[in-house]
């Protein structure tokens, strides 16, 4: 049974969760790699992982959203990480908004984390660490900043996440 000091780790795709199978091939989502990489880091911190779908994020429909939602306010656990594709990760942030109570970070990558020069790993790490110890609400954890979830835009050209004024 999942404690309210657990952290929920609920995977919906996105690059973080992509591989590309030869040079023929597109990236395609196959099954998480999330579970690999905190056994690989040793995550000592009580966690289980949940996967919601396997999506590119622009895929993704407001029937997905309202469907992560439910599932993040009817979770037992009040510390949520949210592995998602980074085109998207913003409007599932401002979904996620209204939910009292838990602190959610949303994470992702912008180079498969099958791959050695991925920042997968360290963002998933981030967002291990935001949860812990940021106040209730919603955190997109990236590129070793943390932002609020609803005053950030990616920023296409530089390949990183920037902070915005109200949106």
């Amino acid at each position: 049974m999942a404690s309210d000091s657990d952290i929920l780790v609920l995977t919906t795709g996105g690059t973080i969760d992509k591989q590309y199978f030869d040079a023929l091939s597109e990236y395609a989502i196959t099954e998480s790699i999330i579970a690999r990489m905190l056994e690989v880091a040793r995550v000592a911190h009580a966690f289980r992982i949940e996967e919601v779908m396997r999506k590119d994020s622009l895929d993704i429909a407001e029937a997905d959203r309202a469907d992560l939602v439910a599932r993040v306010a009817a979770a037992p656990e009040k510390r949520i990480i949210i592995t998602h594709g980074t085109d998207t990760m913003t409007e599932t942030a401002r979904a996620l908004a209204g939910i009292p109570g838990k602190t959610i970070a949303l994470t992702g990558a912008l180079t498969p984390a099958r791959f050695a020069e991925s920042d997968a790993a360290f963002n998933l790490g981030m967002a291990f660490a935001c949860v812990q110890t940021a106040a209730p609400g919603v955190y997109i954890a990236m590129s070793g900043q943390v932002f609020d979830g609803t005053r950030v835009r990616k920023d296409r050209e530089a390949g990183r996440f920037v902070a915005t004024g109200d949106l």
